[in-house]
């Protein structure tokens, strides 16, 4: 592959119109409406753009159909970011099989499941294809942003994903050439880190998109028109149904009036004035939803473009962080929260709220097959506040506790973690003149403790 961003796609469904659908999508022939654009520059902070990037789809009715394109577009260095799979087929390998027979091709290809049911649940798909990592599913009917939304961020995830690794075996080659100069390999992991560290976010994100589309996508569908002008002309309606109920009273007509009488209880008049304004708040109450997800991610997800430190509230941060990874916690983990009342830290807050991310969706990737708890607490000692991430999962090896912050050390199965998630956290905390530590107990779960200094004396950044 070039370059440039891989754009190419995969789906693989037995239903004809499923594939006009996403071509539809993903591959329109004029420009789309500047509502999505709109809505991504709300989201992550780019700029609107003037058209949507198209995509190039590849289309297959069967499992098997589509195992071979993927076979010959690896043959031909053009290989696909995403596959878009249906679950239930009737001819050949359902969804789970066909993902297996394509990850075998391709174990770096990511994948949705688009199903409206399935034979098996989620919980044991994930457990089946051992893939968190590359896995997303889209329910069926499905709307246009989410697709839009997954196809962006899972693309763009394949081409950091490709370029780290690149990185990654340009570096062994040079550890394994320059064994002698050791201190000019760990400035090189050094620039190898800081280069990753925007992949590290967005392939923690990436779990997490599918989630936030569908909260985002629940409010969106309230929306049918203009709520402002809509309530407005409700309102002259009222005036003018007002008027005619109150001239019923002269007409002389026996048959007209009870023909108007009629005409009122089979189109529940009376019902449909008393619903419609539920149905304006309601409206407004899903608007407010999509401004306080939004508002969430930004505050996560911010940029200290200028390093300022700044005083901030670390409950405000976590709680909006627990917003963001909801959807990572909501099928694995219960989330009990000890909260004390914190003096206002002074720090970088996008950063800590990184470290904060970190450490709870480790937590919920380290439950095992049942459900477990997470439980955050926080709390003052002395002049420093402390943060605890606890968790009822499988643990850590006590031989694994000692290296669990070196760079590029991971427990996870190769392909599903870059190592680096633990040591850019360890990095943030030690910048902030703070302590990170762990306790573990194999089987019975792990506790990351973070304690940061409340103030943080003309330290330099």
């Amino acid at each position: 592959m070039s370059e440039s961003s891989n754009r190419r796609l995969l789906l693989i469904d037995d239903t004809p119109s499923i594939h006009d659908d996403f071509r539809k999508i993903l591959t329109p022939v004029t420009p789309q409406h500047g509502e999505l654009d709109e809505m991504e520059s709300a989201l992550f902070g780019t700029q609107v753009k003037a058209t949507s990037t198209r995509f190039e789809l590849d289309s297959a009715y069967a499992g098997q159909e589509g195992l071979s394109k993927l076979v010959q577009a690896q043959h031909d260095n053009r290989p696909y970011a995403l596959a878009f799979v249906d679950m239930r087929m009737p001819q050949g390998w359902d969804g789970a099989e066909t993902i297996e027979h394509l990850w075998q091709a391709d174990p770096r290809l990511q994948v949705v499941v688009c199903t409206a049911y399935s034979d098996y649940s989620w919980d044991e798909l994930l457990n089946r294809l051992q893939a968190h990592d590359r896995l997303l599913i889209l329910k069926k009917p499905f709307d246009h942003i989410e697709v839009q939304q997954m196809a962006n961020t899972l693309t763009s995830k394949w081409d950091l994903t490709e370029r780290a690794s690149a990185q990654m075996h340009h570096l062994e080659r040079l550890v394994a050439q320059r064994t002698a100069e050791l201190q000019q390999e760990i400035d090189e992991r050094k620039q190898l880190e800081s280069q990753l560290v925007q992949s590290e976010k967005l392939a923690s994100l990436g779990q997490l998109a599918a989630g936030v589309a569908h909260e985002i996508n629940n409010p969106i569908g309230f929306i049918s028109s203009n709520l402002g002008t809509l309530e407005g002309y409700f309102k002259q309606f009222q005036v003018v149904l007002n008027a005619y109920q109150s001239a019923e009273a002269a007409i002389g007509s026996i048959e007209l009036l009870e023909r108007l009488q009629t005409l009122r209880k089979e189109v529940e008049l009376d019902f449909l004035r008393e619903d419609t304004p539920l149905l304006i708040k309601e409206s407004k109450d899903g608007i407010n939803r999509v401004g306080q997800i939004v508002r969430d991610l930004k505050d996560f997800s911010r940029v200290d473009a200028s390093q300022e430190w700044q005083w901030v509230n670390l409950q405000v941060g976590i709680d909006s962080t627990l917003n963001i990874v909801a959807n990572e916690l909501k099928y694995k983990a219960d989330v009990i929260k000890h909260y004390q009342t914190l003096p206002e830290v002074e720090c970088l807050p996008s950063q800590i709220n990184q470290v904060i991310m970190n450490l709870i969706v480790n937590a919920a990737q380290a439950m095992g097959p049942e459900r477990g708890t997470i439980t955050l607490s926080n709390g003052v000692a002395g002049e420093k506040v402390w943060v605890e991430v606890a968790d009822t999962g499988s643990g850590i090896a006590p031989e694994c506790l000692q290296k669990i912050f070196d760079p590029f050390f991971t427990t996870k199965p190769v392909g599903q973690g870059t190592g680096l998630g633990l040591s850019l956290s360890y990095g943030i905390v030690k910048k902030h003149r703070g302590d990170i530590t762990v306790r573990s107990e194999v089987g019975a779960g792990t506790t990351f403790r973070i304690e940061l200094p409340i103030r943080q004396s003309n330290l330099a950044t």
